[in-house]
């Protein structure tokens, strides 16, 4: 028999777990402050700089307490064959359990549309959230993350307020029980929210959203 109370107790484990590696990669997020780099407006080329040039660094990592904890890989194919993930994370249980593993989804956020069906707010849950809720990705703890990359100059506080209205009025499908709220569990970082939805068999999944602003990093196109 299984012993659903030790799966939620896991499951919270496995939350605090997740806030903390979503606070390094905060970390890796400010130093690509720090260091000024130049980003290009691409979103899977953003991801990959993260990716390799941080979240994968030795030095970083150490000073992170990622090592020899956590795996970072991108654009991978899950078992269902369905999805492709932005960003994998494995832990040492991945490799007991190879389902128990985080998804992160990157999606680019502007100034275009941003209350209509066609801008990118609405591609953040077109192609984010909703496929969490429709189990294109999986959620092995009913836990994963999305990373919005701010390309260009936004009050980000009032983008959440967008979003939470597309959310509302517009993307029903998303079962939303809680909208983008703001929970601060990193430290000098005010852009982490969580948001609950209801996924397609009925199960609760919580999402944290993390808004990464990079409008001052973008590229000069000549």
């Amino acid at each position: 028999m299984i012993d659903a109370s030790s799966f939620v107790h896991s499951r919270e484990i496995r939350e605090v777990e997740f806030k903390n590696i979503l606070r390094g990669i905060t970390s890796c997020y400010k130093m690509m402050i720090k260091n000024n780099v130049s980003l290009p407006n691409n979103e899977n080329r953003i991801r990959d700089i993260l990716k390799k040039d941080y979240l994968n660094n030795r030095e970083i990592r150490d000073n992170i307490g990622f090592t020899g904890k956590y795996n970072f890989d991108r654009e991978v194919p899950e078992d269902n064959d369905i999805g492709i993930v932005d960003i994998k994370v494995m832990t040492r249980n991945t490799f007991i359990e190879s389902k128990e593993y985080y998804i992160i989804e990157c999606k680019r956020l502007n100034n275009t549309n941003l209350t209509g069906t066609t801008g990118l707010n609405a591609k953040y849950i077109k192609n984010g959230i909703l496929r969490f809720v429709g189990r294109k990705y999986s959620s092995y703890y009913q836990i994963n993350g999305m990373i919005g990359f701010v390309v260009e100059p936004m009050d980000i506080g009032e983008n959440i307020n967008n979003i939470n209205m597309l959310l509302k009025k517009i993307f029903k499908e998303t079962n939303t029980e809680k909208n983008l709220v703001f929970i601060d569990f990193i430290k000098n970082f005010k852009h982490s929210y969580f948001s609950v939805h209801k996924d397609i068999k009925e199960k609760k999944i919580k999402l944290y959203h993390l808004m990464f602003d990079f409008s001052k990093n973008m590229e000069k196109l000549n």
